[in-house]
């Protein structure tokens, strides 16, 4: 009797762990915005306040032909910002610069005059587009734009930035001047941690 007991809870057990798993693999897929099924990330994936850390080169600005045109003397850029992801495409953020040895826009406090949007894949590749908003250090229109990977189960965010938009400028040969050509070219990239409270994800 004692045997036959056995056999019927490791049964349920074995059924109830099953049952588990596929539901599991099933939240995976469902949290995917655009029907993915079975993936590892989604927009879903990053729902918490990330502190990021930038370093790169502002080195011109793009030709009509897509050619960078140099400035006179390229600009060493540092960044520290948090951004915060709200799980359905966009975020908010906050940042401070420095460019070519001097704060970004004269600014010396964080400028939280910015906002965007994100997509993350199902493959945990995405990108992030980071646009900001008038009243702040950095004139309205400047855009950010960047391909991302996210890991370490969603806590990690790396990323390059592949556009970026600016308002004013000319080129170190002339040939290249904003408002007409505003693409400027960069070597610049971003990482991305999760915000821990109080020892907690």
């Amino acid at each position: 009797m004692k045997i036959k007991h056995l056999c019927i809870l490791s049964a349920t057990a074995v059924a109830l762990l099953s049952l588990s798993g596929a539901a599991q693999a099933g939240d995976r897929g469902d949290r995917g915005d655009h029907g993915d099924h079975g993936g590892l990330c989604s927009n879903a994936t990053l729902k918490a306040p990330f502190e990021f850390i930038g370093h790169g080169e502002i080195l011109g600005l793009k030709g009509a032909d897509g050619t960078l045109h140099p400035y006179a003397a390229p600009s060493i850029l540092d960044d520290v910002a948090l951004v915060t992801f709200d799980g359905r495409g966009t975020f908010q953020r906050t940042d401070f610069g420095m460019i070519g040895g001097l704060p970004k826009g004269g600014q010396t406090t964080f400028n939280p005059n910015q906002m965007g949007t994100y997509t993350v894949n199902s493959d945990c590749t995405g990108t992030m587009k980071i646009v900001y908003t008038a009243g702040g250090a950095v004139p309205a229109g400047v855009e950010t734009d960047l391909n991302i990977v996210v890991a370490a189960d969603g806590t990690l965010v790396e990323s390059v930035v592949y556009r970026a938009v600016t308002v004013s400028g000319a080129s170190g040969d002339g040939k290249v001047t904003c408002p007409s050509g505003c693409e400027q070219g960069v070597q610049e990239s971003f990482e991305g941690k999760k915000v821990l409270v109080y020892g907690f994800r």
